[in-house]
C-alpha cells in the first residue's frame, strides 16, 4: 500500500502542475509566451516579456501548485501518518514540478520549474531554512544581475538544506530508526533529482554564462509586446 500511496500522490501532484500559470496569463493578455522571449511558460519569461505584474502573478501561480498541495497532504496525513507523510508529501511535490516542466498537452515543454521547486521546498523545509535560502536567492541575483545563477544556486541550496535539517533533526525523521533513515535516504534523492532537473533545464543558461551571451535581470519588460 505505502507504494500505491507514492504513486497517488505522484500523479496527483503531476496534475496539479499541469496548471501553466503562464500559459493562462499570456492567454488571457493575448500573448503566448511560447512564441516570445525563451519559448518558457515560466515566471521569468513572463516577467521579462509582460511585465513585473504579468511575472508576479505566474510565480505565485506556479509556486502554490505544489506548496498548497503539499500542505493539504500534511494536515491530512500527520496525524495517520506520522511516520510517513513525509514523504508523502515529497512525491506529492515531486508530481507536481514533473506537470510543470513537462506538461503533456504542450508537448512536454513547460517551464523550468524554478517557482513550482519554490513551493515544494517552502512546505518541507524548515523556516529557518527558507530564510536562509530565500536570502541567498535574492542576494545572488542582486550580485550577479543574473536570474539563472540564482536559480541554480537556489537548486543546490535546497538539496544541501534538506539534508541539513534532517541532520539536526528538524524534519522529524528519527535517523536512529531503520525506517525512518531509509524514508530520509528516500526523500533527499528525490529532492536531489528536482534540483538536478532544474540545474539540467538550465543548461542553454550555462552555456550562454559561459559565452558572457547570458541577458541580465531586468523588471522591465520586452518592447512591441
Amino acid at each position: 500500500m505505502v507504494v500505491l500511496y507514492r504513486i497517488i500522490c505522484l500523479i496527483l501532484g503531476y496534475g496539479f502542475g499541469l496548471l501553466q500559470t503562464g500559459v493562462i496569463y499570456g492567454k488571457l493578455a493575448g500573448t503566448n509566451l511560447k512564441e516570445h522571449g525563451s519559448g518558457n511558460s515560466g515566471t521569468t519569461n513572463a516577467l521579462r516579456v509582460l511585465g513585473f505584474k504579468a511575472g508576479l502573478v505566474v510565480f505565485i501561480g506556479d509556486f502554490c501548485k505544489s506548496f498548497v498541495p503539499c500542505m493539504v497532504l500534511r494536515f491530512m496525513l500527520r496525524d495517520s501518518f506520522p511516520d510517513t507523510y513525509y514523504i508523502y508529501m515529497i512525491y506529492m511535490g515531486f508530481g507536481a514540478v514533473l506537470g510543470h516542466i513537462f506538461p503533456f498537452y504542450l508537448q512536454f515543454k513547460g517551464g523550468k520549474g524554478i517557482a513550482t521547486i519554490g513551493g515544494f521546498a517552502a512546505s518541507i523545509l524548515h523556516p529557518i531554512f527558507i530564510v536562509i535560502m530565500l536570502v541567498i536567492f535574492v542576494g545572488t541575483i542582486a550580485i550577479s544581475k543574473y536570474m539563472s545563477v540564482g536559480s541554480i544556486v537556489l537548486m543546490i541550496g535546497i538539496a544541501l538544506c534538506f539534508i541539513l535539517q534532517g541532520v539536526m533533526g528538524l524534519s522529524g525523521f528519527d535517523l536512529s530508526a531503520p525506517y525512518s533513515r531509509g524514508v530520509f535516504i528516500e526523500g533527499t534523492i528525490m529532492v536531489a533529482l528536482l534540483a538536478a532537473l532544474a540545474i539540467f533545464k538550465h543548461k542553454a543558461n550555462i552555456i550562454r554564462l559561459m559565452n558572457h551571451e547570458e541577458n541580465k535581470f531586468r523588471f522591465k519588460k520586452q518592447e512591441g509586446i
